[in-house]
């Protein structure tokens, strides 16, 4: 009892320490009370940046989904010309199916699941061609 007793004098002093503070100023008020955030309404004139349209290019592909690995040559990607040319050898409809649905440690569409068939073409001309 003396310890349930002797806590709930630590806290009842602990509030009473801490005065409530209002020194706030009528502007620091507003500032608190403006809203976070906006509406776009139809018609109205955006904001936002406009998401492009259209096919990306190779290079947009592989700056946002390839490099990662090819780059870097991380589990065993081919990033020089030397290690494109067996892949090259077997002919650009199996490097395309490969790089679509997977091969071995390169995941379908290395990652890119919004990429068009075309994206992913272009993104191995890219690096096949530097």
């Amino acid at each position: 009892m003396k310890k349930l007793s002797a806590a709930l004098l630590l806290l009842s002093t602990a509030a009473v320490a801490q005065p409530y503070d209002n020194s706030l100023t009528e502007e620091a008020i507003k500032k608190r009370l403006q809203p976070i955030g906006s509406v776009y309404l139809a018609g109205a004139e955006s904001a936002a940046e406009a998401e492009p349209s259209g096919p990306r290019s190779g290079e947009q592909v592989y700056q946002a989904a390839c490099f990662a690995c090819h780059g870097t040559g991380a589990l065993g990607a081919p990033k020089t010309a030397d290690d494109w040319a067996p892949r090259l050898a077997k002919g650009s409809d199996v490097l395309l199916d490969h790089a679509i649905n997977g091969f071995n440690a390169m995941p379908p569409r290395g990652t890119c699941m919004d990429c068009s068939d075309d994206e992913i073409a272009a993104a191995i001309d890219f690096m096949t061609k530097q």
